[in-house]
């Protein structure tokens, strides 16, 4: 069964979160609009993040897990990716932080 998360406790994963960079893009997949959903799966006793990638073929799944991984140290014990691709993600997605990044790093937004 999943469950929502607390305000604060969402803002300290999504804050966490804000630490794992899209190693092509050079922004926060927070940002890019890549995190989807963050919920509490209780039956596993762990965080269930719905996650996307900018593209189906993008070869960077492990690396991004495992800087998610590492941005979720402390955070929280235990957590889960399921990589969905539908709504597919779009640059409507990102946020206007994120095109502000994207903007400073030279892409025309």
């Amino acid at each position: 069964m999943l469950t929502t998360l607390e305000d604060t406790r969402f803002d300290e994963i999504e804050e966490a979160l804000k630490d794992v960079i899209d190693p092509e893009l050079g922004v926060n997949v927070v940002d890019l609009g890549l995190v989807y959903n963050l919920a509490w799966d209780d039956e596993r006793d762990a965080l269930a993040i719905d996650m996307t990638l900018t593209t189906a073929e993008c070869p960077l799944q492990d690396v991004i897990t495992e800087q998610v991984a590492e941005a979720l140290d402390g955070v929280v014990d235990q957590f889960f990716i399921t990589w969905v691709w539908m709504p597919p993600w779009g640059p409507q997605r990102i946020t206007d932080d994120g095109r502000d990044m994207m903007r400073a790093l030279g892409f025309n937004l």
